[in-house]
């Protein structure tokens, strides 16, 4: 038996994936009219993340439930202890990081969060899942949310806000790896220059391909 799949958070977990599930882009005018050229330029925008993100607020964003269930597989495998997470949105992906720290013991997720209606819906959601006592979510841009006060030493990362921010946020949390720690990047073909980045030669990461949207790297040091 584990947090994860026990109540109150197992409950709690299946609700808000089926929810997702009934939820389309498509039901935002806003992003129903983008045609998907439009939708791929700001997808890859260092400039007009928060425009973009803000329409979606209303949207949940979630990892798949596989990548939902890795997350937790690979945070529990590795005794994880010190956990920063970019892109809180509803707190699904958070829950299932919160969840394998109470597992493994205990720790601290430092998550963030621009928007601050998806900042109260998390804090719920992990209130409900009996976790928030293990979460710190910051408000704000993650380039300045992220910037100040981390752990000394990071064991995990998951990358899952604004994808073109991805190199940025890596370089911000970059100095508190430690050696072998995992970095899950959901999505990370919307930036071909954080895939360059953990797949160059020389660059301190070992990075594959872990399904048709994510990227697991490690850091080697």
């Amino acid at each position: 038996m584990t947090t994860l799949t026990t109540a109150p958070l197992a409950g709690l977990v299946d609700r808000l994936f089926r929810e997702a599930d009934q939820v389309s882009w498509t039901d935002n005018p806003a992003l129903k009219n983008l045609t998907d050229a439009d939708r791929s330029r700001l997808m890859h925008s260092k400039t007009e993340y928060i425009d973009f993100y803000g329409v979606m607020k209303d949207l949940p964003l979630p990892v798949s439930r596989e990548t939902g269930a890795l997350l937790y597989m690979l945070a529990r495998s590795t005794g994880a202890r010190s956990i920063v997470e970019f892109g809180t949105s509803f707190g699904i992906s958070t829950l299932h990081l919160a969840a394998a720290l109470r597992d493994n013991g205990g720790g601290r997720l430092i998550t963030s969060e621009f928007e601050a209606s998806k900042v109260a819906k998390a804090r719920d959601h992990l209130t409900a899942g009996g976790v928030i006592d293990l979460v710190e979510i910051r408000e704000g841009d993650a380039l300045e949310t992220l910037a100040r006060d981390l752990p000394e030493s990071i064991d995990l990362v998951l990358l899952d806000g604004a994808k073109a921010l991805y190199p940025e946020i890596l370089a911000l949390l970059e100095p508190r790896l430690r050696v072998g720690a995992l970095i899950i990047a959901d999505n990370a073909d919307y930036s071909p220059e954080y895939m360059e980045r953990v797949r160059s030669a020389n660059s301190g990461y070992l990075s594959v391909p872990f399904s048709d949207d994510v990227e697991l790297s490690m850091w080697l040091g």
